[in-house]
């Protein structure tokens, strides 16, 4: 199975370890930068030499939002894979990531084992990033 190279967006650098860990050993995942704020994140993915397949985001961060990430992003030509991964997850702030250019958003709390399950299936070919949250 192919692997993503994935950005982690997070502000927690706990958690931010702790995701990492979880990603490279239960997923096919390899996450080739982290950054807790939404200029540093944007200043690295904008970078030639950094593509990526996938982006995990939380909405708040050190400095700036994932949403502000998400809708610098949406603007891409070659745009990567974007996933919300948070914990303030409300039916309302799902929508308004999805209309922003989130393929996926999973609450941080409960859905990580979906957030897993979700990156094998990309990596394999089974979910378009089209596809329905």
């Amino acid at each position: 199975m192919p692997t993503l190279n994935t950005y982690l967006i997070e502000d927690s650098a706990v958690i931010r370890e702790h995701l990492i860990a979880t990603l490279e050993e239960l997923a096919p995942v390899r996450v080739l930068g982290s950054a807790s704020d939404e200029a540093s994140a944007l200043q690295w993915l904008a970078a030639p030499d950094h593509a990526v397949d996938l982006v995990l985001i939380d909405l708040f961060l050190a400095g700036g939002s994932g949403l502000g990430v998400l809708r610098a992003l949406s603007n891409l030509p070659q745009r990567p894979v974007l996933v919300v991964l948070s914990n303030f997850v409300s039916p309302d702030m799902r929508r308004h990531c999805l209309s922003l250019g989130a393929v996926r958003v999973f609450d941080k709390s409960s859905e990580v084992e979906a957030l897993l399950d979700y990156c094998a299936e990309l990596a394999a070919g089974q979910v378009s990033e089209s596809s329905p949250a």
